[in-house]
């Protein structure tokens, strides 16, 4: 992945310099990514490889709610949007939603470990297999008792 576009925009909007204000996510940086990332899964889906590979955009965190005193937005790890794609993911849908201001989950908040356990599920990895640990104590590959994001497949 990139994380600058150019030496003056970034993906980091907080605002300030160095960082990139607002208006490059707009008028830059999103559109940008909105072309890249579906050219990416039409391209995929036109060679008949869709199905068999996942198309995950995350980060860890979202970004405030409301704009900060320098014109930016900052880190906000309490809501955050993931795009998924391909490997028998049903598409055009959105599972969850935010408050009004998209500061909280409203409903259907999910898990890292729900999105770990779907993107295993997508890749056809067995949800139950575990990884050798020190000393041959085996590490489940995702906690127990997490369970893909079912409204997905």
């Amino acid at each position: 992945m990139f994380e600058t576009v150019f030496d003056e925009i970034t993906w980091d909007i907080h605002g300030s310099k160095p960082f990139s204000p607002i208006s490059c996510y707009r008028d830059l940086v999103g559109p940008m990514f909105d072309m890249g990332y579906s050219s990416l899964l039409e391209d995929l889906s036109q060679r008949g490889l869709l199905s068999k590979t996942v198309v995950l955009a995350t980060g860890e965190f979202g970004r405030t709610p409301k704009v900060n005193p320098a014109g930016g937005r900052d880190h906000w790890p309490q809501c955050w949007t993931i795009l998924m794609a391909g490997g028998g993911i049903k598409g055009g849908q959105a599972v969850g939603a935010s408050d009004e201001i998209g500061g909280a989950p409203k409903d259907r908040p999910t898990t890292p470990g729900e999105v770990a356990a779907t993107t295993f599920k997508a890749l056809g990895i067995d949800l139950g297999t575990e990884l050798p640990g020190m000393g041959g104590r085996p590490i489940p590959l995702v906690d127990r008792g997490v369970e893909p994001i079912a409204e997905l497949f």
